[in-house]
């Protein structure tokens, strides 16, 4: 795997380094003491699946709080997706700021979402599938989201959601 740091500490675009023969090709798409090298805490707690049936669905953007906050290994196993991460972590260098990766189901490549960073996509195309490895387990009485297009965070999305849920779309803008 190849670790690209992005100019929010914590939030790594990671590259799959596929071995190709005759057959396909296979690659490694998580190794958790590869993970631990870079500085980066195991994800593997939990997993989940994202079935979006149309072009521009926006999920996000989620965290969860103290004491259980979760950092996310996020790949698109079907589709393309605009990625995006969102430093909530007071005492950063880079809090407010946001990154957003372009994830591909054919290109392999992944976001590693730190503790304390909200995260949210908008797919690309239909049938997006969105796969995330987790590592600390769901507790609801500690998820949290903030709005999508709160202007303290001036996201640049690709485009306006045409699906978003009740939940996510009435999420309060980040305070401090």
């Amino acid at each position: 795997m190849i670790f690209r740091a992005t100019k929010i500490a914590g939030v790594v675009e990671i590259e799959l380094e596929p071995h190709a023969d005759e057959r396909g090709m296979l690659a490694r798409a998580y190794c958790e003491d590869e993970f631990r090298a870079q500085g980066l805490k195991p994800v593997s707690i939990q997993c989940n699946i994202s079935r979006n049936k149309q072009r521009h669905t926006l999920r996000g953007l989620h965290y969860q709080a103290e004491p259980a906050p979760e950092a996310k290994l996020v790949r698109c196993v079907a589709g393309r997706v605009f990625d995006v991460a969102v430093d909530l972590r007071e005492d950063s260098p880079t809090f407010l700021a946001w990154v957003s990766v372009e994830l591909d189901a054919e290109r392999g490549n992944m976001l590693y979402v730190g503790e304390g960073c909200a995260h949210g996509f908008l797919t690309l195309t239909d049938g997006a599938t969105v796969f995330y490895q987790m590592g600390a387990a769901y507790q609801p009485k500690l998820a949290r989201g903030v709005r999508w297009n709160d202007p303290r965070f001036a996201i640049a999305w690709p485009a306006a959601p045409a699906a978003i849920s009740d939940r996510d779309a009435g999420f309060p803008d980040f305070r401090t």
